[in-house]
């Protein structure tokens, strides 16, 4: 391997090396957000972008390079004419072409994996802060709301001599409960009325009823008389 791939190679392992510092649980988002603003990542990070660019154009140098190699020494191969030695070297060209293109596809590859592993962990550190500035507001809110309420119920509950309680504006469930008896007011003052209604027509069907048997009663003695009147005159 020449100098320039065991460089690549290196760097190939560096990356792997980050990477898995990444994924796996070996500090907290807050620490490598305080790690990728510590000073000399910040030095870094000014002309990271051009960094990462020229990086990236590098690497695909190469990997066009390994291409080219690749498509070279798999369209010439060696004919049963040729001597065994010269086969054998035609093969170990298009094993290191075919070993350059995976070490420099898989650098590309790596670049691009660390840079949204870093855009992500700087992510999740800020809504972390963030959630917990919210919860702190919160619970500051919440602890001042629950003192000014106990505030309010001890000034309730202890009245000072000589002070008037202040009227206050009735509320919408007060206006609700007011309207609620008004309501009802009103509809016992109708069910009373119906009442009333009620028992005069009771009373009143209770006089026709009264009126109607003594009528039927005389009715029936009228009957009665006009049967005997007619008995006599046809004797």
């Amino acid at each position: 391997m020449s100098l320039v791939w065991s460089l690549i190679a290196s760097f190939l392992y560096v990356e792997i090396f980050i990477v898995l510092m990444l994924v796996l649980p070996v500090a907290s988002p807050q620490r490598w957000q305080r790690f990728f603003k510590s000073r000399f990542l910040a030095m870094l990070s000014r002309q990271a972008q051009t960094y990462f660019y020229l990086l990236l154009f590098v690497l695909v140098l190469f990997l066009l390079e390994a291409i080219r190699e690749m498509r070279k020494y798999s369209h010439n191969e060696p004919t049963a004419e040729q001597h065994l030695n010269v086969g054998m070297q035609h093969s170990m060209r298009l094993f290191r072409a075919q070993r350059n293109f995976y070490i420099s596809g898989f650098a590309i590859f790596l670049c691009m994996v660390i840079r949204r592993l870093v855009s992500l962990i700087t992510t999740q550190a800020q809504l972390l802060a963030q959630s917990e500035a919210s919860m702190k507001q919160a619970q500051s809110a919440t602890a001042a709301a629950r003192s000014l309420m106990t505030q309010q119920k001890d000034g309730e509950d202890k009245p000072k001599d000589g002070d008037k309680p202040k009227p206050s504006a009735p509320s919408a469930d007060e206006v609700k409960v007011d309207e609620l008896k008004q309501r009802i007011a009103e509809l016992e003052g109708e069910l009373n009325r119906e009442r009333k209604d009620k028992e005069a027509m009771k009373s009143q069907s209770e006089s026709l009823n009264r009126e109607y048997d003594r009528l039927t009663e005389e009715y029936s003695k009228l009957q009665k008389r006009i049967a005997i009147t007619s008995n006599d005159k046809s004797d």
